[in-house]
């Protein structure tokens, strides 16, 4: 078939296979620049590892530490005349680069916090690889079949305590206007929780250890976001907020459970990028377009892989110091939390209007990098010839 992006609010509804190998190939060409990775992780198990950080976390661990990876994600395969998901390609396309260089990678294709999912992880871990080294989790979802209650808990993106309204921008269309979000109950606050929390990587790492197929020295990270100020009512002091705070509370229990061992639990605050997940909170789009602007002007712009790459060879492994903040976390927002980076951006929010939408940001760099991300507007791509849609996953 021929495939052209379709997009529906937030979300591209298309994807292109050959467009996201060749998306795969840019980011493995990055950390192969970079070199290997000194003293990094061999056995890795990424819980959301399709797209985004989870993504870019298997790359770097597969071609800058040359270790086996295993993937988790739920993905929808291609069939009944559509295509694939994005992140259902991008797996296929890290399948085949890992193979061709040798690489040990398999991937498990269902609903990462069931438990069935968690023992078919445990299971192939034991067959194939005897222990995991490395645990990243970097899950995001819209919705959660609880393990243990049958609970169905869905997530949203409110305030939590007053309404907020704020300046947002239509990434489609283009166009500024103003927004206003009513406050979240308390039931969505705690389905938010419970969705996007810590609760479920602490299942998996019980799980994991329980199952002996956790290695005593591990290291476990997940990734988080804080931001500036102007994001905070419907980030940092909303229903997200929350559930990362959770987040936060839940590595504290899993460092006390596998240090002992020599294990290792971090959060990593990582940058704003885009990413499905950040396209739809409102006010964050805006701001990632006049970030990427100063950022790039600045010389210190960073995408995903650059990010993971920097944080696994600088904070996380190779004996050096992962410069922990007040409340224990790695920042690798650091580029983008600078000062000067942020009092550019906040002098250019206020003038911002739908007629100088393109010239005060980089609204072109944020379409782009989004339709990246379904394998849209890569170099050498021929978008009008047909394509073999029904790729397979070595599962």
């Amino acid at each position: 078939m021929i495939i052209r992006p379709k997009v529906r609010g937030f979300v591209c509804v298309t994807a292109h296979p050959q467009g996201c190998a060749a998306h795969i190939q840019e980011q493995i060409a990055y950390v192969r620049k970079e070199g290997s990775v000194k003293q990094g992780p061999k056995r890795v198990l990424v819980i959301g590892a399709s797209t985004g950080y989870g993504l870019s976390s298997r790359i770097v661990s597969a071609f800058g530490s040359g270790a086996a990876t295993i993937g988790v994600f739920f993905e929808r395969p291609a069939g009944n005349g559509r295509p694939a998901t994005g992140g259902y390609y991008n797996s296929v396309g890290f399948e085949q680069a890992a193979h061709k260089e040798g690489l040990y990678a398999r991937s498990i294709n269902g609903d990462a916090f069931s438990d069935e999912i968690k023992q078919k992880v445990i299971d192939l871990i034991q067959e194939d690889l005897g222990t995991v080294d490395m645990v990243v989790y970097s899950l995001a979802a819209p919705r959660r079949n609880h393990p243990k209650t049958g609970a169905v808990h869905k997530s949203t993106i409110k305030p939590i305590g007053a309404s907020f309204t704020g300046k947002s921008v239509d990434t489609d269309e283009g166009v500024i206007s103003e927004i206003t979000i009513e406050a979240a109950t308390g039931r969505e606050i705690a389905d938010t929780i419970a969705v996007m929390g810590g609760e479920d990587w602490e299942m998996w790492i019980d799980q994991l250890k329980a199952g002996g197929v956790l290695a005593p020295d591990a290291t476990t990270v997940a990734y988080d976001y804080i931001g500036p100020e102007m994001t905070w009512p419907i980030y940092t002091n909303g229903t997200i907020g929350a559930a990362k705070r959770d987040l936060r509370a839940a590595c504290s229990r899993i460092q006390s459970k596998i240090g002992d061992d020599g294990g290792r639990a971090f959060i990593s605050v990582n940058k704003a990028l885009v990413s499905q997940a950040s396209s739809a909170i409102p006010v964050v789009p805006l701001y990632i377009s006049i970030l990427y602007k100063v950022m790039k002007q600045m010389g210190i712009h960073e995408g995903c892989i650059e990010q993971i790459d920097r944080l696994f060879r600088t904070r996380l492994f190779g004996g050096v110091d992962p410069h922990l903040d007040n409340d224990g976390r790695i920042r690798i927002d650091d580029f983008e939390m600078r000062p000067e980076v942020q009092k550019a951006v906040a002098d250019i929010w206020p003038e911002v209007t739908t007629e100088n939408l393109a010239e005060l940001t980089d609204i072109a760099g944020y379409r782009e990098e989004f339709l990246k991300l379904f394998g849209f507007g890569l170099p050498g791509i021929d978008y009008e010839a047909r394509v073999d849609s029904e790729l397979s996953l070595k599962e």
